[in-house]
């Protein structure tokens, strides 16, 4: 069985460790753990894992945030990997830090790399992982603080919450999208 794990976020080290990257912190820390390489290859950055006889095809878009759709879909079709084998990671500014969320599908509520997504895929019928970023932002101000670095208050918190998502990464792989709901969501 293949899955497809999309971490979205910005290429560019000015954008490396901000809110809007989490998706790619998430994956960058998977590959570590299973002691694998990204190599910059068609639209993304890409590299492969395996877990209890699962290949998880882990890509981080170089196309920018707001053209993911671009790198999801060549990598569908590259790899034959169906849409119920997709998982988007995603930062949320409707949930406070600490709360991850899987869904099988959604709005975008506003985010530009999932109203992509939706564009190129036609529909809202792909899991996400939603990470907890708040919205702790004064009115207008929300840029900035996607594209800010987490608070010193925050960094403490983010370890245990990446680890979370990898687990929740490995479920999604091997029980599916509703045993790790109910297991995960909280």
């Amino acid at each position: 069985m293949k899955y497809l794990i999309v971490g979205l976020g910005n290429i560019g080290p000015e954008y490396a460790d901000t809110r809007h990257n989490i998706g790619f912190m998430i994956l960058d820390k998977l590959a570590k753990e299973e002691g694998a390489q990204f190599f910059n290859m068609r639209l993304a950055y890409y590299t492969e894992v395996k877990h209890k006889g699962r290949s998880l095809h882990l890509i981080k878009p170089t196309t920018y945030m707001n053209l993911s759709g671009n790198a999801l879909r060549y990598w569908m079709n590259e790899l034959k990997i169906p849409v119920e084998n997709v998982l988007v990671l995603v930062d949320d500014l409707a949930l406070p830090l600490g709360i991850l969320r899987l869904k099988p599908k959604g709005s975008a509520a506003g985010h530009n790399g999932l109203k992509h997504i939706e564009i190129i895929l036609g529909n809202n019928n792909y899991a996400r992982l939603r990470f907890g970023i708040g919205d702790n932002f004064p009115k207008g101000k929300q840029v900035n603080y996607v594209l800010d670095a987490f608070d010193k208050d925050e960094l403490p918190e983010l370890p245990a919450l990446i680890d979370r998502s990898i687990e929740m990464i490995k479920s999604f792989a091997t029980a599916g999208t509703e045993l790790t709901m109910t297991r995960y969501n909280k």
